[in-house]
């Protein structure tokens, strides 16, 4: 049993009660015991992506602790259809994952808050307690993780129960087998499996995960891949929640004055728009923590390949299905609206051309080539900001049967990383957080996109915090 104290007006603990191995509820076919990684994912970042669910007390239970049996036996049922995810493979520069049946941490914690004292009162980085072993992007407890010939488990996850019966559920994918994509639909998948108690008996080919069959591992890596040991600055991150009104202003103001620039831009989206501000703000707050003096910066937009290819892919996919669109921002008149948003559209239609995965992966594969040359070109950019989307996924549709998540977020902070995800109607929710939600996996909700957790360093948060331009759209 390990306790943790976190910080609150009085102390608070936080405790491991249980941890247990759940293997799939039947083996991996004898055919399927390999599953080789992409080009895709063998060059994604040796770290952990999680996601916790918060859910309110149920009177469907007596205690919270009732559904932790339910829990384990729909995960058994559900990885059953996830056999990679319960295999295991090289800590080090993997290529393929043994699916070996070996099983996938649970774990389980409890809080003695209530949960909305906690969403209240909490800052985000108190959400690292929550995930298991913090396994939280590049940070974690993992055992022998120095050790090159032992093995990673590519999926684990810790239930956590507070003092008045609301629970909140956390969900780590190692990175090197999934997108944030990857892992919001096995924690769906697995939310429906228990909440149809088995699956068994239920058709739920709507939401089984699509593996992509790779017949290859055998792939030339460049040196100087960003790994798991990744220096990692004093980095914190913090939600700002756009109403739907104010993105609105925000669109208007764009179109406004790209007209005036002679450069319009016309409809810009909602992406487009809030990477724009928070951007310049962004650089605003590094500048004048460094005197006033603006450095060249790059601009990096993760780009899904499910609904962008001329072959589209099922939304069900599993594996890093994205590519990076980037360009620098080499003066303080390219972070006009006109130029950044302009020169993302540009890299947009660049990439609308891909027909398949296979084109996709030729492209990573001659950006690998020439890895030397990129690498030494990022050198001479001061910071690298990376902005990625995560919305129509089923985030507010994953329902254990205990009804719908009051709060879905990521945990952990990944320097100048901002992941933009919806919010119901871009409304500012009660509390701290802020509410999000999504229609397509349950009832019909309107979403938005609205809400931004931006990882940045400490000082230049400080100051972002305060700029009276982005606090005017929030």
């Amino acid at each position: 049993m390990v306790s943790k104290l976190f910080r609150f007006g009085r102390r608070q603990l936080h405790t491991i009660v249980s941890r247990d191995l759940i293997k799939p509820s039947s083996p991996s076919p004898s055919h399927l015991k390999t599953y080789n990684l992409s080009l895709l994912d063998q060059i994604a970042v040796n770290a952990y992506g999680p996601v916790v669910a918060f859910y309110p007390s149920s009177s469907i239970y007596q205690s919270s602790y009732d559904k932790t049996l339910e829990l384990k036996n729909s995960l058994s049922h559900t990885l059953s259809r996830y056999y990679p995810f319960a295999g295991r493979f090289a800590k080090v520069g993997p290529t393929y994952v043994d699916c070996n049946d070996e099983g996938v941490d649970f774990i389980e914690a409890c809080n003695d808050s209530p949960l909305t004292d906690f969403l209240q009162r909490s800052e985000h980085e108190d959400l690292d307690l929550l995930f298991p072993d913090d396994m939280i992007w590049y940070k974690s407890n993992r055992k022998g993780q120095n050790d090159e010939n032992d093995s990673a488990k590519p999926l684990s996850v810790q239930v956590n129960h507070f003092s008045c019966g609301g629970v909140a559920v956390a969900a780590s994918l190692s990175h090197k087998i999934g997108d944030a994509s990857s892992l919001l639909n096995f924690m769906n998948h697995w939310a429906i499996v228990t909440r149809s108690h088995s699956g068994e008996h239920h058709d739920l080919s709507h939401i089984n995960p699509h593996f992509i069959s790779h017949q290859t591992r055998n792939v030339n890596l460049p040196k100087n891949l960003p790994d798991g040991d990744r220096p990692q600055g004093d980095i914190i991150a913090r939600n700002f929640v756009f109403p739907n009104s104010k993105i609105n202003d925000l669109k208007a103001k764009v179109t406004s004055m790209t007209m005036e620039s002679g450069e319009p831009i016309m409809n810009p989206t909602r992406a487009e728009a809030l990477t724009w501000l928070i951007h310049k703000c962004a650089v605003a707050a590094a500048t004048k923590r460094k005197s006033g003096i603006f450095k060249p910066t790059g601009v990096g937009h993760v780009m899904s390949l499910r609904n962008n290819m001329v072959e589209r892919l099922p939304e069900t996919s599993i594996g890093n299905l994205v590519l990076l669109m980037d360009f620098p921002t080499s003066n303080e008149s390219e972070l006009t609206p006109s130029s950044l948003i302009g020169k993302f559209r540009k890299r947009k239609n660049e990439f609308r051309g891909i027909r398949n995965t296979e084109s996709a992966i030729g492209i990573l594969a001659e950006m690998c080539s020439d890895h030397s040359a990129i690498f030494e070109k990022s050198k001479r950019l001061e910071d690298y900001y990376i902005y990625t989307v995560i919305s129509r996924f089923p985030t507010y549709g994953i329902d254990f049967g205990w009804g719908k998540p009051i709060k879905v977020t990521l945990g952990g902070a990944l320097e100048n990383l901002i992941i933009m995800m919806d919010a119901p109607n871009g409304k500012r929710s009660n509390s701290r957080w802020g509410h999000k939600s999504n229609s397509r996996w349950g009832k019909p909700i309107k979403v938005t996109l609205g809400d931004a957790l931006v990882s940045l360093e400490r000082e230049d948060m400080k100051i972002i915090q305060k700029d009276p331009e982005l606090l005017a759209f929030c």
